[in-house]
């Protein structure tokens, strides 16, 4: 059998991000770790961006990342739990206030409506 050149191929059927995704990171004790967000359903979602200028437009321009491969992505997620990958949600919402309805403080969630994600 003779190897499948993709390169030819219309439509692929592994559908990837050329190139390198930027992923959203924070830090902590032992240095970075990437930021999962949550679905309305409430399952976890790891996201990637494909430029940084997209990601400054979502998460804003402190928001500190790192280059991964979208391979490399899935695999640091995984062992979460985390099986789904977002390439290049587009819209975020700003931060909730210091009070939720019910007056206790929430400041670890924000919605992200266009994908409807919830960061925490």
């Amino acid at each position: 059998m003779s190897p499948v050149d993709r390169s030819e191929d219309p439509e692929p059927s592994e559908r990837t991000p050329a190139g390198l995704l930027f992923v959203p990171v924070r830090s902590g004790p032992a240095g970075c770790t990437a930021r999962f967000f949550r679905t309305p359903p409430g399952g976890r979602t790891a996201v990637g961006f494909t430029s940084a200028a997209r990601l400054a437009a979502t998460l804003g321009t402190e928001q500190a990342c790192v280059r991964l491969s979208e391979r490399a992505l899935r695999s640091l997620a995984a062992p979460l739990g985390v099986t789904v990958v977002t390439v290049d949600p587009q819209f975020s919402a700003p931060a909730p206030s210091a009070s939720t309805p019910s007056g206790t403080t929430d400041m670890d969630t924000v919605a992200v409506p266009y994908l409807n994600l919830l960061i925490g």
